[in-house]
């Protein structure tokens, strides 16, 4: 798709619009825009799905650093028999050397009706396992961070390619013309950063808003979103009087879908001064409602999802933490009940509260970090990144809850039955949402590129 370069007199206008009161307030929510309110104006409509779906929305419940798949849902038994050896099948590279077999001490039950293995270690989460399908045979291509968390996010380790959330967006569009189609919630920077959520070659309206939701304020977390020096109506008059100049601008120069494009997204910073103030703000929730979730910025994620899918927000990825704080290379034992303490609360209030509104049906849960760990040691009581074979989960969303599918080896070390790659998750999601992975494409640089690459089979015995 040919973009054409609006050349030296956009500068001009840009002068022009600061002038006029937008000012950085409205050029930054610009940036915000949802795909639905530039289509009309740049002529890049959604795909739309190539079936019904089964979900229209997707949180993903991201553990940054990789989360010990031994310690959740993955049981092995034979580690306290093979204690502190290293037998064929726990010798597998990983990123760094590692000892031996290293048990997991917290201890699992069958839980719900169901009877899914869960660990103590997560107690509030275990009540929902019939909700839940456990996926216990992922595996990726690279034990290393970087290059992990951009297959996860973008489908491949090649740092040029767009974020699944910028699929679904290009493929679905938004439900919601005043908020943005995708939204990412942080409280700081994860490894890669905003090259997790961006666009690539897709169009840039199809990228991720960041949110930096450290501080919960509303005015916090949505910086110069608000025009403080000019009223409502003020606003609306100059925004009428820039579509007139725009429109004449618009006719001198026929073709140009940027132009276009730009002048809408002032229409939609306008809007979004109320309806994103309004999402955002969680002092809104009663103190019940506030009290289910719990404290902490992981907590207020969750909370915030909610209130944004709620709203029409396509996807919303709600990263654990600041850099990597599942990355227990020591002390993992002591680390990770913290970890999942500050995790269980929440995620089991966001499927009581989407279930209780009438959306978990409809909408997907997706939890998991970039890979797991292992089941030996390093530096004594540590575990060292592990891309043969971890697990995740989902919930809702039309997959199958209250089961487990896949296996790995007895040492939990490496997936050998049923095993689901991440092109197969992608794939998956993709299905579930209603969109063919493989006829979802976009041309680019004289091939078509789509989010599995050349790879990628749908899990259909997980899917309702």
């Amino acid at each position: 798709m040919t973009r054409n370069n609006p050349g030296p007199a956009s500068f001009d206008r840009r002068q022009m619009l600061r002038q006029f009161g937008g000012g950085i307030g409205a050029m930054g929510a610009a940036s915000m825009m949802p795909s639905n309110a530039i289509a009309a104006a740049t002529g890049t409509s959604p795909i739309g799905p190539h079936f019904p779906a089964k979900a229209k929305r997707v949180i993903h419940l991201f553990m940054n650093g990789g989360p010990y798949q031994g310690d959740l849902f993955d049981p092995k038994p034979l580690l306290e028999k093979y204690a502190g050896t290293k037998p064929s099948g726990a010798d597998l590279l990983t990123e760094r050397p590692t000892g031996g077999l290293l048990p997991s001490p917290f201890k699992f039950r069958p839980r719900g009706e169901s009877g899914v293995q869960v660990s103590d270690l997560l107690p509030h989460i275990s009540q929902h396992i019939d909700d839940i399908c456990v996926l216990k045979s992922l595996h990726a291509d690279n034990p290393n961070h970087g290059p992990a968390l951009l297959q996860m996010n973008n489908g491949t380790i090649i740092p040029t390619r767009p974020s699944m959330g910028a699929w679904f967006l290009y493929g679905l569009g938004s439900e919601n013309a005043n908020l943005p189609g995708y939204v990412v919630l942080c409280p700081g920077r994860p490894v890669r950063f905003s090259i997790l959520w961006n666009s690539a070659f897709l169009p840039s309206e199809h990228q991720g808003t960041y949110i930096n939701h450290s501080t919960i304020q509303p005015d916090k977390m949505l910086p110069h979103l608000s025009n403080t020096k000019w009223d409502d109506q003020t606003q609306r008059d100059q925004l009428d009087l820039l579509r007139q100049i725009n429109a004449e601008h618009i006719a001198s120069r026929a073709g140009d879908s940027v132009l276009r494009a730009r002048n809408e997204s002032m229409q939609t910073a306008y809007r979004m001064q109320f309806a994103a103030s309004e999402a955002f703000d969680v002092t809104r929730e009663t103190k019940l409602s506030k009290d289910a979730y719990g404290p902490g910025h992981f907590a207020n994620g969750c909370l915030l999802a909610r209130r944004l899918v709620e709203r029409g927000v396509r996807f919303v990825q709600v990263y654990y933490g600041n850099g990597q704080p599942w990355d227990t290379h020591s002390g993992h034992d002591e680390t990770v009940p913290k970890l999942c303490k500050n995790i269980d609360q929440p995620i089991a209030a966001l499927i009581s509260d989407l279930k209780e509104r009438g959306l978990l049906d409809d909408t997907l849960i997706v939890w998991g970090g970039e890979f797991g760990r292992t089941p030996t040691s390093e530096n004594g009581n540590g575990r060292d990144h592990n891309h043969h074979g971890f697990s995740m989960w989902m919930a809702g969303g039309g997959v199958k809850g209250g089961t487990s599918y896949g296996e790995t080896d007895d040492f939990g070390f490496k997936s050998v039955v049923d095993k689901v790659h991440v092109h197969d998750l992608h794939a998956t999601i993709l299905h579930l949402l209603g969109l063919d992975h493989q006829r979802l494409t976009y041309r680019h640089a004289g091939r078509d590129f789509r989010l599995t690459d050349v790879y990628g089979r749908v899990v259909h015995d997980i899917i309702a």
